[in-house]
């Protein structure tokens, strides 16, 4: 799973990444990138909960679908959710359609408006939490650990440790290409010129 194989194109990927195109295309264009846009990470926050006891992949090929579902994940959209829109959700056939992930959705957006009212932005408040570099066979690391307690203890939920890391992973706050990957450098070209959000 995580030996360097050669895509279709005959680049080193890292060897999850070269089952399918649509995992190709996730993992050069944008796994490992920083990101600092609340949106994103609002997104990829719920999307790392959806993704719990199902494959990333199911995620990922319905993630324009979470879109139209979830107002374009802008958090303070969501955050108006009321049972109504649950329902709404519950109905629609293009996403995973489970009560508990939706409503932890919701809640998460509520709580996220609260984070960036105490800490100026989810941005800045998920970085503090950026890991120093380990082994890319990792599933969860201290830093992740902490950040998922944080969370929880400010009422987020799916949360866990082990998604709060690969939260991390994709969202840039930890380059887990593997050595030999072509895209290892590239992350962290972008990472040692991304400036870290401080509010």
């Amino acid at each position: 799973m995580f030996d360097v194989l050669h895509g279709p194109d005959g680049l080193p990927r890292c060897g999850w990444s070269v089952a399918t195109d649509d995992y190709v295309a996730y993992h050069d264009m944008e796994w490992g990138l920083p990101v600092d846009d609340d949106q994103r990470l609002f997104e990829k926050l719920c999307l790392e909960g959806f993704q719990s006891g199902l494959s990333w992949l199911t995620i990922l090929r319905k993630r324009d679908a979470f879109r139209r579902a979830f107002s374009g994940f802008e958090i303070a959209a969501v955050a108006r959710y009321g049972p109504a829109d649950v329902e709404r959700l519950l109905r629609d056939s293009s996403i995973v359609r489970h009560r508990g992930k939706i409503e932890a959705c919701v809640n998460n957006a509520r709580q996220a408006m609260e984070l960036t009212d105490t800490e100026g932005s989810l941005a800045s408040f998920v970085w503090r939490y950026e890991p120093a570099p380990g082994d890319p066979m990792r599933t969860t690391c201290p830093e992740a650990i902490a950040l998922a307690r944080e969370l929880k203890s400010r009422g987020f939920k799916f949360v866990g440790p082990t998604t709060a890391y690969a939260f991390m992973q994709s969202m840039g706050l930890v380059n887990d290409h593997v050595d030999g990957c072509a895209l290892r450098p590239v992350s962290e070209s972008a990472r040692e010129s991304f400036s870290r959000p401080t509010d």
